[in-house]
């Protein structure tokens, strides 16, 4: 690890809660400033969500192309548009079902967002929050369980990681855009996971093909990056990532993966840039002496 990154971070006064790195699936460092604890990862609950929908697809439970009103409640039917009920699940999973608000409101968010005035023809790249929950709320019923315990039993128990905090919504589905606390480790963890395929101690926990559905990028985000099921996409690696600072980056051609949680709300950016610089700097395991 020749990039000196804690220099880097101290002279441009940036700061991290915690880091990982694995390389070549060894601990290669591990570093806690303050308490080595769970802390909000924010939106990269996202891609643990998109891991809920790959786990459903392995079960044959749920498919990409199959229209996402298919797992609402039947109760809320009469609420949606013929358009939205033509929308695939993989228009949400990748932001491409229509410019939503940030985020859901109300005292029952299934019926606010059923209810919105969204144009579904736009096919282009929106961010939002919630495409995010209303694929949680689609798995949750495809599963047919409360989705963090489907979560617990087929991927956070399996690695080791004791069931984290999550939210869930006023109508008590799981917010599968937000709202659940990982440490750098099991954040780490994760994207080992993703960078092996799907596979952890021996165990596919899962398919390799809804892995590689999951990281092909499908949409350009307009960021510099492209987008694949809630992951972010770019040239030489990609991303879990959570507001002001959480990230786990994975880097397959160099066997690394390399996780930071932060409190950066204003430089969070430039906090990415400072690791992809440290990733840039270490050799692949195939190229070193």
């Amino acid at each position: 690890m020749i990039y000196p990154i804690f220099d880097s971070l101290k002279s441009s006064e940036l700061s991290i809660h915690a880091l990982e790195v694995i390389s070549d699936g060894a601990i290669a460092l591990h570093k806690a400033f303050h308490d080595d604890i769970r802390r909000p990862v924010y939106s990269a609950t996202k891609s643990i969500t998109s891991a809920a929908f790959a786990l459903a697809c392995d079960d044959g439970l749920i498919t990409p192309g199959t229209p996402l009103c298919e797992y609402i409640e039947s109760r809320y039917h009469h609420l949606m548009s013929s358009d939205f009920k033509k929308l695939p699940v993989s228009r949400f999973l990748t932001m491409t079902a229509g410019s939503y608000p940030f985020r859901p409101y109300g005292d029952n968010w299934l019926e606010t967002v059923l209810t919105l005035d969204t144009d579904h023809s736009d096919k282009s790249f929106h961010y939002s929050n919630i495409p995010a929950y209303l694929v949680g709320v689609a798995v949750e019923n495809a599963v047919g369980c409360e989705l963090i315990r489907y979560l617990d039993k087929r991927l956070f128990s399996p690695l080791g990681i004791s069931m984290p905090p999550c939210l869930t919504s006023p109508e008590g589905h799981f917010y599968g855009a937000t709202g659940m606390e990982l440490t750098v480790h099991e954040l780490a963890l994760f994207g080992q996971l993703c960078l092996d395929r799907g596979s952890f101690d021996g165990q596919q926990l899962i398919s390799e093909r809804s892995l590689t559905a999951a990281l092909t990028p499908y949409v350009n985000t307009g960021s510099g990056d492209s987008y694949g099921y809630f992951f972010r996409v770019a040239d030489d690696h990609f991303s879990v990532v959570g507001k002001w600072g959480q990230r786990c980056m994975v880097y397959p051609d160099k066997r690394l993966v390399i996780a930071y949680l932060s409190h950066e709300p204003d430089r969070s950016d430039e906090l990415y840039q400072h690791f992809k610089a440290y990733a840039d700097s270490i050799t692949p395991p195939n190229k070193a002496r």
